[in-house]
């Protein structure tokens, strides 16, 4: 995903606010590109620490606390993980095979049930 990350990010917010509109108005005053990059960086940190929970989980818990300040919802963390999976699928085409698919899913429900465990105590 790397040589198209700005395709991916953009990919990635077009299919969030199609399948929940909820979450658009988060970014009302928010330089997309911008969003995309940092979207992107925090990907690859996850990808890059994948060996090393503990680097990981510190980060995640900061940023979820961050996510509540913005408005934020629980439920949302279910639309960002299809869109997440969607966006993947589009950006590796036939290397998203099932295997892949179901990795990066059960990567994604760890960290959102950790950021959420977090955020909503």
């Amino acid at each position: 995903m790397l040589p198209i990350k700005t395709q991916a990010a953009a990919l990635f917010y077009g299919r969030l606010f199609e399948i929940d509109p909820t979450t658009k108005p988060l970014f009302t005053n928010t330089d997309m590109t911008a969003q995309g990059g940092k979207l992107m960086a925090a990907i690859a940190m996850v990808v890059n620490n994948l060996a090393n929970p503990a680097a990981i989980l510190p980060v995640a818990k900061e940023m979820a606390q961050r996510h509540v300040t913005y408005g934020v919802t629980k439920a949302q963390y279910d639309s960002v993980g299809a869109a997440l999976l969607w966006t993947l699928g589009q950006g590796l085409g036939a290397a998203f095979t099932p295997e892949v698919a179901a990795a990066w899913g059960a990567a994604y429900s760890l960290l959102a049930g950790v950021m959420v465990a977090d955020a909503y105590a």
